[in-house]
């Protein structure tokens, strides 16, 4: 390259005899005016090695930096609804009078576990399953935990629940989270996936582990509990892990 330059730049000055001395300063410049003259005359043709062309890249639409995320606000403002989760008690517990009772959110998170340590089903989305035990009960954040004891039909429950999580997602900012979300809360509730019948089954199953849990640490008598749901499971596991708490039931007994 350096050859090249020199090349150039003689040839500049064989043609240009009558370059006055302040024209003649240029060769004081020899360092950077023959690079620029070179680069000048191979703009067309193709970079060498030595020096890369520059690119210049557009940036990502914000769509594809944060994929449908919530901005920070409505994060936080939904975040901040959840947080009834954590403090609103199962309302089957209070009515028996269990001492510090679980609240919802123990309840999924719970759920959550069983979903991630369960054995792999043929055809079911475990880590779906997992997301659904986190939001089946979200919209309760809002309605609380309502219970076929509260008098409220299963109709208007429903209708409750589903304006709460309409509410919910909308704060959420509406975008995929918020969808995603309403999809895996609406296929629940239909019970309309193998995902949904076995996240069904961790529901009943985690309600009488922890009503054994509580009849063997306070003396309660919760078979209620295990009569409404027996002969309700709907998988293998489910079915399993059922009768593994009840066999333990009846050993304490």
């Amino acid at each position: 390259m350096i050859s090249a330059n020199r090349v150039l730049v003689s040839l500049f000055f064989s043609f240009t005899p009558s370059l006055s001395s302040s024209h003649l300063r240029f060769k004081s410049l020899s360092s950077h005016a023959p690079l620029t003259l070179f680069r000048m005359a191979s703009s067309s043709s193709t970079p060498s090695s030595s020096e890369p062309a520059s690119v210049t890249t557009n940036p990502p639409p914000p769509s594809a930096v944060h994929d449908g995320a919530p901005s920070p606000s409505s994060a936080i403002d939904f975040l901040s609804i959840c947080h009834r989760l954590k403090t609103t008690k199962r309302t089957g517990w209070v009515r028996k009078e269990v001492e510090d009772s679980e609240s919802i959110a123990d309840h999924m998170y719970r759920m959550g576990l069983m979903a991630l340590i369960a054995a792999d089903i043929p055809g079911v989305d475990r880590n779906k399953c997992v997301k659904m035990a986190i939001v089946h009960d979200i919209a309760e954040a809002i309605v609380g935990d309502i219970t076929p004891s509260d008098g409220i039909s299963k109709a208007e429950k429903s209708r409750r629940e589903q304006e709460a999580l309409d509410h919910m997602c909308k704060v959420l900012g509406g975008g995929s989270r918020a969808k995603e979300i309403a999809d895996l809360w609406i296929e629940y509730e239909s019970n309309s996936s193998e995902e949904a019948k076995f996240v069904k089954d961790l529901d009943k199953v985690e309600m009488i582990l922890q009503a054994l849990e509580y009849e063997d640490g306070q003396g309660k008598d919760l078979n209620e509990f295990f009569q409404s749901t027996a002969g309700k499971f709907q998988t293998d596991i489910g079915k399993a892990w059922a009768s593994e708490i009840v066999s333990r039931r009846r050993k304490n007994n």
